[in-house]
C-alpha cells in the first residue's frame, strides 16, 4: 500500500538529543526554581513525575493536560489558578533558555521539507507530556516549526502517550488513515512499536536509541537525510 502519511517524532529525531539525560534534570531544576515563590521545589518535581505517571496510564477519557493536572497540583499543595499563571510565564520566557541542551540536525529542515514536497500528510508526532508552548518552541529550535502540519501532539490534545499503541491509532483516525499508509520515524523503541499496528517505521538511531529484544525490526534504519529516499521510492 502507498504511504500516505508521515509521522515525526521531535525529540532525538529531528532535534538532537537524549530526553532523559540531557533535558529533563535542567527542565525541572528551572521550572521549580521559577514558582519556588508559590511551592516548594521538591514537590514540584515530585508532581511533575507523579502527573507525568498518570498521563503514562490515561486510560483515553481525558486529555493528557486533565489527567496531569488531577495529579499534579493537589500533590503540590497550590492552587491550580495561583500556581498555572506562574508555570506558564516559565514556559514563555524561562524555557527558551533550555535551548543551550539540545542540538540542531541541519538536514532536519530538508527532510520535513522533502515529506511535504512528495505531497504526504504529515505529522509532528511527539510524546505529548509537554503543553503546546513547550512543543512548538522545541519545534522552532529544530527549525521545523513553520510548516503547515496536518497536527503536532501536545498534552492538550492527546489522550494517550508512546509506547501505547493508543497513542498512533489515535492520530491515524483523525487522519483517516489505515497503519499500513503511515511511516513512523523515530529514535526509540517507543517509535518502533507502532509497527504493531501495521505501520511502516524508520529507526534513526541516536543517543537515546535502546532497543530491547521483542520489539520489532524497524523497516528502515538509517541517518535522518536517509529518509528522502525512502519517501521518494514510496510514491512511485
Amino acid at each position: 500500500m502507498t504511504l500516505k502519511a508521515i509521522l515525526f517524532d521531535l525529540d532525538g529525531t529531528l532535534l538532537e538529543y537524549d530526553m532523559r539525560r540531557d533535558f529533563l534534570p535542567p527542565y525541572l531544576s528551572a521550572l521549580s526554581a521559577s514558582v519556588a515563590h508559590l511551592a516548594p521545589p521538591e514537590r514540584v518535581v515530585k508532581g511533575i513525575l507523579a502527573g507525568s505517571d498518570a498521563v503514562s496510564r490515561n486510560d483515553g477519557q481525558r486529555t493528557n493536560e486533565a489527567v496531569f493536572a488531577d495529579v499534579f497540583y493537589p500533590y503540590v499543595g497550590t492552587p491550580r489558578e495561583t500556581l498555572e499563571p506562574a508555570i506558564m510565564h516559565f514556559y514563555e520566557h524561562e524555557f527558551p533558555k533550555l535551548r543551550r541542551y539540545t542540538r540542531r540536525k541541519p538536514e532536519a529542515r530538508g527532510v520535513v521539507q522533502a515529506a511535504f514536497d512528495l505531497g504526504y500528510t504529515v505529522v509532528i508526532a511527539t510524546n505529548p507530556y509537554f503543553p503546546e508552548i513547550a512543543t512548538r518552541q522545541r519545534m522552532a529550535w529544530a527549525d521545523v516549526d513553520n510548516f503547515p502540519y496536518q497536527k503536532v501532539t501536545h498534552y492538550e490534545n492527546s489522550h494517550f502517550a508512546k509506547p501505547d499503541l493508543r497513542y498512533f491509532t489515535e492520530i491515524l483516525d483523525e487522519l483517516a488513515c489505515a497503519p499500513e499508509e503511515a511511516l513512523i520515524i523515530g529514535d526509540e523503541e517507543m517509535d518502533m512499536v507502532a509497527a504493531e499496528l501495521g505501520c511502516s517505521t524508520f529507526l534513526v538511531p541516536g543517543p537515546a536509541t535502546e532497543i530491547e529484544a521483542g520489539v520489532p525490526t524497524p523497516t528502515y534504519r538509517g541517518e535522518l537525510r536517509d529518509l528522502v529516499t525512502v519517501l521518494q521510492k514510496a510514491i512511485l
